[in-house]
């Protein structure tokens, strides 16, 4: 009787397993328009043999979903509310994309974007908003791209143009938000500036002192077997060439670089088309 028990138990372990919601978040844009409506893209990553994913979607008010695959097939789904079960149906990648007015509010002139993510994001803003304030160093600033840490982030702004906050012409706040957002690049610059100047003046590693540092760590052999790749392709490596080198399937190593990550080990460099790892101890 014991046995049959143990024996439902694992067939039930397994098919949670199978169905459960278990995906990585590759990479989260928020479109903000000028109306206080956000168009919201998704790349996720579903774990290996996961049939399905349940999704918490950001914002209440969700509308025009769209599920694909890696290729632009449409994947079937179900929306209660804001949550998403996706049917992966084998798909490496899931995009999802939808609208949603609750993740903006406005307070007289000036716009504020509320995100909570426990990954960083990246916000694109209206080519004609001006930032007031920041909730957070930004991680990188291009044009109207802003990307953002994880945690509870806010950006706020305001609209030039007819309409859009300006009286008499002037802009209202738009010197203290333009002064501001050149104040964080000129910060970030001078602080990789900093880092820079600082790794240059260190000795760099031979392989035999590398590998002592990575033996004093609490590292898998993956884990150990990349950091060594990284140092012979000179610091730095693109993921899909780690991945192939060490034959790891691409979710379990995005969990391994992002875990990599957390320790101070690398730091991910989000590219146009792929994504780079380096080095940073």
């Amino acid at each position: 009787m014991k046995e049959k028990i143990a024996v439902v138990l694992l067939i039930s372990f397994i098919f949670y397993g199978l169905v459960s919601a278990q995906y990585t978040i590759s990479s989260l844009v928020l479109t903000v328009y000028e109306d206080g409506y956000v168009k919201v893209t998704y790349e996720l990553l579903p774990d290996e043999y996961v049939s399905q994913m349940e999704v918490q979607l950001l914002g209440v008010h969700v509308e025009d979903v769209m599920v694909e695959n890696e290729n632009g097939k449409p994947l079937d789904y179900q929306l209660n509310g804001n949550e998403l079960v996706v049917f992966t149906d084998n798909a490496s990648m899931v995009n999802v994309t939808y609208y949603t007015p609750d993740l903006t509010s406005k307070q007289g002139i000036v716009w504020t974007l509320n995100v909570s993510s426990t990954e960083p994001f990246t916000v694109i803003l209206p080519e004609n908003a001006v930032v007031v304030d920041l909730s957070d160093i930004p991680l990188q600033i291009a044009g109207n791209r802003i990307t953002m840490p994880p945690g509870n982030q806010s950006i706020s702004y305001t609209l030039e143009g007819p309409g859009g906050g300006t009286e008499g012409g002037q802009t209202v706040a738009g010197g203290t938000g333009t002064s501001r957002i050149y104040l964080i690049a000129i910060a970030l610059l001078a602080a990789g500036l900093a880092y820079v100047g600082l790794r240059r003046s260190r000795r760099f590693p031979t392989r035999k002192e590398f590998e002592e540092r990575l033996n004093n760590l609490d590292l898998s052999e993956e884990e150990k077997k990349a950091l060594l790749y990284i140092f012979d392709s000179g610091g730095r490596a693109s993921q899909a060439k780690v991945r192939e080198a060490i034959g790891l399937p691409k979710t379990t190593a995005w969990r391994m670089f992002k875990r990599m990550e957390k320790m101070g080990l690398v730091r991910i460099l989000k590219g146009k088309k792929e994504n780079w790892v380096e080095l940073r101890f």
